[in-house]
């Protein structure tokens, strides 16, 4: 066994160790140790995690990339209808990675009850949308069917029904006006066959998913008309290149739009959360290899008549610094292992109890989602113990200024 290692675990399984006046700075530096790592896998599962979610919840009611008609329209309601008759419907073969390529159209109404009413926005969607976030989301009843007749069953949020005092089953109207005021609204019965809770109240407020010919009957459109395309990517992180592939392969009449470009201050937004998330885990590894030079610094100050000994038995300063390394790569694992062991109990506590909230309308979610993935907590223990290494190496140099005739005392 190398020597230096076999010194080090014997200086760890002394009882003496365990006593000394370094014994509560050793804790100390564990604890510390242990906190950085718990508050760093914290911050990067919440960071992320808000960061996909938010990116999932646009994503959702909009997503990926939008195709419509090239004009001055900057409302969530088309007005100019676009043809399905394009080359990349209903398949993009000349850009990869697309997962799917769906119609949609949208127009405003509102909802009239006997009591009350309220605006909303009629999403209309056909037989080829792909309804996997609203599964995720949906809370009482089932997603709607459209692929036979003309249906008027809907999909609402749980929002709405609860501002409106609806519930899965009820029927109610939704009132469009025409083009011309003087006439009398569009009324459309609807049913409500699934009730859904995103938790993103500017959308969950305002958004009711319904059948697209209903709106292509209202708009006087034909059954090859709609109000533009939602292109669905495999990988989000592909979003610019993809939405500028997409704009070059589409013609001319036509505009296509990233969900990124649609909502920019929202992106902004979230991307600072990357730079909170490299400040925290600058200070805890700093407060974490600060903690460890000073408690490294004192084991080797309560141990210099050690040092003398082994100076005189012939060792040099190298393989001395090496067993003070070992002894401090063992506390910085021994406290690795404490902050792994909480950390992770406490993200999946949140993660599947959802402990902890947040206010909808500041964060776009009700509860810190949590974002796991074991590649980066290895990547963060392995850094951290790197780093505090490299950290401890300066301290170290001391053990080089202890001479052995003044060290070493004989009682």
């Amino acid at each position: 066994m190398n020597y230096e290692i076999f010194i080090a675990k014997r200086i760890v399984a002394a009882k003496k160790y365990k006593s000394s006046i370094s014994s509560p700075i050793i804790k100390i530096a564990i604890i510390a140790i242990a906190l950085g790592i718990i508050i760093m896998m914290i911050a990067i599962a919440t960071g992320i995690g808000l960061q996909q979610k938010i990116r999932e919840k646009l994503s959702g009611f909009n997503g990926h990339i939008q195709i419509t008609n090239f004009d001055n329209n900057n409302s969530e309601i088309t007005l100019v209808p676009v043809s399905k008759n394009q080359d990349f419907y209903p398949e993009f073969k000349t850009v990869s990675n697309i997962k799917n390529v769906q119609v949609f159209a949208t127009k405003a109404g509102i909802i009239r009850t006997e009591t009350d009413f309220e605006g909303i926005i009629l999403k209309g969607v056909a037989n080829d949308y792909d309804w996997t976030f609203f599964q995720e989301y949906l809370v009482e009843g089932k997603l709607p069917n459209y692929s036979s007749e003309v249906s008027n069953d809907v999909l609402i949020s749980k929002e709405i029904a609860d501002r409106m005092a609806l519930k899965l089953g009820d029927e109610f109207n939704i009132l469009f006006v025409k083009n011309d005021p003087s006439k009398a609204p569009w009324i459309r019965v609807v049913k409500i066959v699934g009730i859904y809770n995103s938790g993103f109240q500017e959308f969950d407020g305002s958004f009711v998913i319904g059948d697209i010919r209903h709106i292509q009957k209202m708009n006087r459109w034909n059954d090859d008309q709609v109000g533009g395309f939602e292109v669905l990517i495999t990988d989000f992180n592909e979003i610019i290149p993809k939405s500028n592939e997409v704009y070059m392969q589409t013609g001319s009449t036509l505009n296509s739009e990233s969900v990124v470009e649609k909502y920019p201050s929202i992106f902004e937004w979230i991307s600072l959360f990357d730079n909170n998330i490299y400040l925290i885990i600058v200070i805890m590894i700093l407060v974490a290899g600060i903690n460890m030079i000073t408690a490294l610094l004192v084991l080797i100050l309560e141990r210099t008549q050690m040092i003398g000994i082994l100076k005189a038995l012939g060792s040099s300063n190298v393989s001395i610094r090496k067993v003070f390394l070992y002894n401090a790569a063992y506390l910085i694992l021994k406290g690795l292992f404490w902050g792994n062991l909480i950390g992770l109990s406490i993200l999946f506590i949140q993660k599947y109890f959802g402990v902890i909230t947040l206010n909808p309308e500041t964060y776009y979610v009700s509860e810190a989602p949590i974002y796991l993935n074991f590649g980066y907590i290895i990547l963060l223990n392995i850094g951290t113990l790197i780093l505090c290494l490299l950290m401890l190496i300066i301290p170290t140099i001391i053990i080089s200024k202890i001479s052995p005739v003044k060290s070493i005392k004989f009682e």
